[in-house]
């Protein structure tokens, strides 16, 4: 059996990174976790402007706590305010038509309507800061540079993406397996309000 010449160096690569010293960098990076690895194919979510988190979150390297400030404190993530985008694009881009929109918003005093991609039943109660203290803050060995490797976890990767698309199920199932792979809390009352 030949390996294709595309893998060929990927996987000496993880055949020397594991003989050399153990599992390679970027296989752990959320040490103490097991991350899923299920996926989803969800549906395409219009918003009213098309964010590019790509450009935020890889090429300018803004951690996802910076927008989402409520993530680390409350059960929602939170969508930040017109106000913190408005803080750098009342001067940078300002040319550009997503801008524009966006400052079509903010003169009017209003926030663009977003919509929810990653939404659970209203049942289901979820909270982000239970799950980044156990896998950010309270986790020896994590960076909070690398919580965007946490947010992947149910989120996938979004810094590859530009407007957010649902790529994990976030079904019982899944939020199950992964309590499972890491030993999660498995009273009812936990996630079921």
């Amino acid at each position: 059996m030949s390996i294709p010449a595309s893998l060929g160096g990927w996987v000496l690569a993880l055949i020397l990174g594991l003989f050399l010293g153990g599992a390679p960098s970027w296989a752990a990076k959320v040490p103490n976790a097991v991350p899923p690895d299920e996926t989803y194919s969800g549906e395409y979510v219009e918003q009213p402007i098309e964010f590019p988190h790509d450009t935020h979150a890889a090429v300018n390297e803004i951690n996802c706590l910076y927008c989402h400030t409520y993530a680390r404190r409350s059960s929602v993530a939170g969508i930040p305010p017109t106000s913190k985008c408005m803080g750098c694009h009342s001067v940078i881009a300002t040319d550009k038509p997503r801008i524009k929109k966006l400052t079509e918003y903010w003169e009017k005093r209003q926030p663009p309507p977003w919509k929810k991609v990653h939404d659970v039943p209203d049942f289901v109660h979820f909270t982000h800061e239970k799950h980044l203290q156990r896998f950010v803050f309270e986790n020896e060995g994590m960076q909070v540079e690398d919580v965007a490797e946490v947010c992947a976890f149910c989120h996938g990767d979004v810094k590859s993406m530009t407007v957010a698309v649902k790529v994990r199920p976030l079904t019982m199932g899944f939020c199950r397996r992964c309590h499972e792979a890491n030993e999660g809390p498995f009273d009812c009352w936990k996630c079921h309000k």
